[in-house]
């Protein structure tokens, strides 16, 4: 059927970034709707962000697009020009290889939510507007690096 049942879906919380930058994500929390339907071209998230949570760190993606609409509550844009809060129905795109690092962030005292979705591509490449990292995604997974490509090390305090 071609209707989607979220309340079947699993949640996914945490995040797959290194060491303590991990615990930044701590409110977000994401579904797969493609994977749940089978959808292998494209990703899709319904992606929740409590109170004071970050959708991601501030980055952008070499070779996929991505395209966002919320569907609840207000987030807030923060990219390369500044912030903008988008309200429900409201919605922001983010071509591939422009290097204009974004993420959102939910200011507010309530839950929000969005559906992003973004080009399945076999690799990618993603640069971290704030920070000294860069991530290459393949078939072994996820690693990241700094922006030069040597490894990071962890602070162990």
């Amino acid at each position: 059927m071609p209707k989607i049942d979220h309340s079947v879906i699993p949640v996914k919380t945490g995040s797959s970034y290194p060491g303590k930058l991990s615990a930044q994500m701590d409110g977000r929390s994401q579904q797969s709707l493609s994977k749940a339907s089978g959808l292998t071209q494209f990703g899709a998230n319904l992606v929740t962000l409590a109170p004071g949570a970050l959708s991601s760190l501030r980055h952008w993606h070499e070779n996929q697009d991505e395209f966002l609409v919320v569907t609840s509550g207000v987030c807030t844009l923060i990219d390369e020009h500044g912030e903008t809060d988008l309200h429900v129905g409201e919605t922001a795109a983010f071509p591939a290889g422009d290097a204009n690092g974004h993420h959102l962030v939910n200011k507010t005292n309530s839950p929000a939510t969005f559906v992003v979705v973004g080009t399945h591509t076999p690799t990618e490449r993603a640069h971290y507007s704030d920070i000294d990292m860069k991530v290459t995604v393949d078939q072994s997974g996820f690693n990241f690096t700094k922006k030069d490509g040597s490894p990071i090390e962890e602070d162990k305090s």
